[in-house]
């Protein structure tokens, strides 16, 4: 049986979920069955790992980047268009909103013969200009229309692009992340609150994301105000982005240098995981955050904002909490409720690994995904 050549296509490397899973993919496919290609842009912090993929061809792009260039765009669609044709590619996934058009786009110019589709969340959000958002959306319907499988890591992203007729129902699967339960097993600290000077009668509130707006970050620091004034507690941000200034402004403003570790982006995710006692996340939109699976998997209680998919996977005041968006005082009083009481800590985090069934093991989402590239035959 002849090899398939597979491509994906993603915007940039960074050390985000969408990434992070596509390289996981990527790993778990029989190099056998699979000629495996990637196509991305010229920087991002997780290419040296995509380079240390046994039988991964990695292509770096001229033109594909993340902020929109008009010409640099239609450049990088006929990019890829030539790398489609010059590696007779069978079956074009792409992932993340900027590569999700410009991929499929390039695909439909070469004729490949399947093209998949994985949304992280929508291109489109509440929080952008009516006009904006609406040409989003056209884009997605228009893509949509020669786009064999959407794959959408939620039933409420599911749901969205079916109320906004992006796609047909057919063409929709429902894939979960998949977590390597092996690495995110068993809590490992590995000295990283020896690291950051957490005291043992300290507890460690933690937050890992971009630092850009859908993350709002700043809303962590606010909730972090709020509770260092009444409790001995730190709090541990782990990543990096356009806000950095921002978020040092106002770590010095609030006056939280020794109350807030801000770490940059770190690899040993599932170390930092194990050292918080609570997990936050403050999203204004999420398709179904990687990272809340991975802080439930190690027995984390979770709050978070109430976005995209994560109310699927956490049942409120069962296996953690989740507020409204932009409701720093919420926040707060859930958090509140967890730092006073370490049996509760316990019960929520405990539950929360507990509900995390098959669906979200790497070896099943590896063989859906495989399922699909399999029905193009």
């Amino acid at each position: 049986m002849p090899k398939i050549n597979l491509l994906y296509v993603i915007t940039k490397l960074e050390l985000g979920g969408a990434q992070r899973h596509v390289l996981s993919l990527i790993r778990t496919l029989d190099k056998e069955r699979f000629r495996l290609f990637l196509f991305t842009a010229q920087e991002g912090l997780l290419f040296e790992e995509a380079l240390s993929i046994e039988r991964l061809q990695v292509r770096k792009s001229r033109y594909l980047e993340r902020p929109i260039n008009p010409v640099k765009d239609i450049l990088a669609i006929f990019e890829i268009k030539h790398f489609i044709k010059e590696n007779d590619i069978d079956i074009v996934h792409t992932h993340s909103s900027k590569a999700g058009i410009l991929g499929r786009l390039a695909a439909k110019l070469a004729k490949a013969r399947f093209i998949v589709h994985t949304v992280h969340g929508w291109s489109f959000n509440e929080n952008q200009p009516f006009i904006l958002r609406k040409i989003y959306i056209l884009l997605e319907r228009f893509c949509a229309s020669f786009t064999d499988k959407i794959v959408v890591v939620s039933e409420y992203d599911k749901k969205i692009g079916l109320n906004l007729a992006i796609g047909s129902r057919e063409k929709f699967e429902v894939v979960r992340y998949g977590i390597d339960y092996k690495e995110f097993n068993e809590p490992k600290t590995d000295g990283v609150r020896k690291e950051f000077g957490v005291q043992e009668d300290e507890l460690l509130v933690g937050m890992i994301g971009c630092f850009k707006p859908q993350k709002s970050p700043l809303d962590f620091l606010r909730l972090a105000n709020l509770i260092t004034k009444n409790y001995k507690a730190k709090f541990i941000l782990i990543g990096d982005g356009v806000l950095r200034k921002k978020i040092e402004k106002a770590v010095s403003r609030h006056g939280l240098k020794d109350k807030v570790i801000l770490t940059g982006w770190r690899r040993d995710i599932s170390c930092l995981l194990s050292a918080m006692d609570i997990f936050t996340l403050t999203s204004l939109w999420e398709g179904l955050p990687v990272s809340v699976l991975e802080a439930m998997r190690l027995s984390r209680p979770v709050i978070a904002t109430d976005t995209g998919g994560i109310a699927e996977v956490i049942k409120q005041g069962e296996n953690g909490y989740l507020v409204c968006r932009k409701d720093v005082s919420a926040l707060a009083e859930k958090l509140e409720t967890l730092l006073k009481d370490p049996s509760l800590r316990k019960q929520i985090g405990d539950k929360a690994r507990d509900s995390l069934g098959d669906d979200f093991r790497l070896e099943n989402m590896a063989a859906k995904v495989k399922g699909i590239y399999e029905s193009a035959r």
